[in-house]
């Protein structure tokens, strides 16, 4: 189904043409099961038909093979592969977010006699520690005192705050998956808190100390394992008394190991608003670093005659989609889909920069005449109850990205099973070579990247469960990843006769 023009390009050859071509929906019926599969969903108390799955060869002509391969279904975080192969292509592995200081007002000896604007652009690194450095850079130009206010302009993305009246994704919403970012995106628009214990009550403070902002730490001693503190966390109060602002953290807290060793955890959580955090981190680094600053914080766009006082660049994303993809993470992978729909948004104003996104990745598989029937998209991350994708649509972006100029990048960026991910599959032939991004959410397991089979041959896998007991069958799909590795996929019965290739 892949035109000439794009086989020529990415020079396949024309046997893996073809085995994309008899993969077509309508082209004939589901392939057998392994039994390995069979036994891990029966195992799991998983019907066949909540599985859907496609593997294609990659240039080499072995028979693909599939079981309810255009069916749409949530993909979780496996949806995070076709936001990477998008971006690469559109937008360049060199592509970088930013971060600037900026300004309308001049500067007379130390003082800047106006406004200080702090804009955002994408940057998805843009931690304590680089801030703290922008405006470090900003003291050593001379700059001590701020006449005017602290602008923050987030209106890179249309709308600037998409975080603003949506609930919840879940009961965590005070964790790091669960931000909806922006294009400033100073901390993550999270608070950053150290936690300790050596056996006794926990402590726990912010990192950097924050005027006006106390810890209280109301956590009580528990026998868990340090990695695994979050288990017995409770939601965190706030009160507030004026300015000041009192964080109550509750639940339980690991008190160590047991061998005089304590727990100490650097946590990161959505407990205030970006804003207030903004404000505050700003107020505490400017003040450390020797500036003098008794404005106000707002959110606005930037006057359109303001010039560079300091910038930053963020590494290229080509970099960040190792952390991203690795680590899965769904804010880093929000803001390059978000990055997707930025050039057209000049000409059409109307429309959100998540609706510009979305079009901009149908327009690309359309570009590579790939079916998207189906397919829902709402942010990019898989961190959605609404995205659907079909396994076929996202493996033939797999094959497209393997063959392309791009394929590198990608392909780093992918867990290794065996290695980073998918421990338990032992010694199978495919630990230590599949390259594959996972998936979960509450009732869904996904898995898509690329693995060899027997003869070493390079195939592309995409495959999903949607059930309530997804989490119990997740060894399903490690099954059929093992199976490709060890024997390759099971065939339909050979056809002989007038309509197959027999007498």
């Amino acid at each position: 189904m892949r035109a000439m023009r794009r086989l020529q390009r990415f020079g396949l050859v024309a046997a893996a043409a073809l085995a994309l071509c008899a993969l077509a929906p309508a082209a004939r019926a589901d392939d057998a099961l392994p039994a390995a599969v069979q036994a891990a969903l029966a195992r799991a108390g998983v019907p066949p038909e909540a599985f859907a799955a496609v593997a294609l060869p990659l240039a080499h002509d072995a028979r693909p093979w599939r079981w309810q391969a255009g069916r749409p279904m949530q993909p979780a975080s496996s949806l995070k592969v076709l936001t990477s192969i998008v971006a690469l292509d559109r937008l360049g592995p060199n592509h970088r977010g930013y971060t600037e200081l900026r300004s309308a007002a001049p500067v007379r000896g130390e003082l800047l006699q106006g406004d200080l604007v702090l804009r955002g652009g994408a940057d998805p690194e843009l931690g304590v520690a680089q801030f703290w450095a922008m405006l470090a850079e900003l003291r050593a130009k001379g700059v001590r005192e701020i006449a005017g206010d602290l602008v923050v302009d987030r209106t890179l993305f249309r709308p600037a705050r998409m975080d603003l009246g949506v609930p919840p994704f879940d009961e965590a919403p005070e964790f790091p998956y669960n931000v909806i970012p922006d294009a400033l995106q100073l901390a993550g628009a999270l608070l950053p808190i150290d936690i300790e214990s050596d056996g006794g009550p926990p402590r726990a403070y912010t990192v950097p100390a924050l005027p006006g902002v106390t810890v209280a730490s109301r956590m009580v001693p528990s026998a868990r394992r340090c990695r695994d503190w979050d288990e017995d966390w409770q939601p965190a109060q706030l009160e507030r008394q004026g300015s000041a602002l009192v964080i109550v953290l509750r639940g339980g807290f690991p008190r160590g190991d047991g061998q005089g060793n304590g727990c100490r955890v650097h946590a990161r959580l959505q407990l205030i608003d970006r804003q207030e955090l903004t404000e505050r981190l700003f107020r505490a680094l400017w003040s450390e670093l020797g500036g003098h600053f008794a404005g106000r914080v707002r959110e606005a766009a930037a006057p359109p005659a303001t010039r560079l006082l300091v910038r930053r660049e963020a590494r290229p994303w080509g970099e960040v989609l190792r952390h991203m993809n690795k680590r899965s993470d769904n804010a880093e992978a929000r803001l390059l889909y978000l990055s997707l729909g930025l050039a057209a948004m000049a000409a059409e104003p109307e429309a959100s920069t998540a609706e510009l996104a979305a079009r901009a990745v149908r327009g690309w598989l359309a570009e590579h005449d790939i079916d998207a029937g189906g397919l829902v998209l709402d942010n990019g991350s898989g961190l959605s109850r609404s995205e659907r994708i079909a396994p076929l649509t996202l493996a033939r972006a797999l094959a497209v990205s393997w063959s392309g100029p791009r394929a590198a990048d990608l392909q780093m960026s992918l867990p290794v099973l065996g290695e980073e991910a998918a421990l338990g599959l032992g010694a199978s032939p495919a630990a230590g070579w599949a390259r594959m991004k996972s998936g979960t959410l509450r009732d869904v397991v996904a898995l898509a990247g690329y693995a060899r089979d027997r003869a070493g041959r390079p195939w592309v896998l995409a495959m999903m469960i949607n059930h309530a007991q997804a989490q119990r069958a997740r060894g399903a799909l490690y099954a059929l990843v093992d199976e490709l590795a060890r024997v390759g996929l099971p065939a339909p019965p050979a056809v002989v006769g007038p309509q197959g290739d027999g007498p």
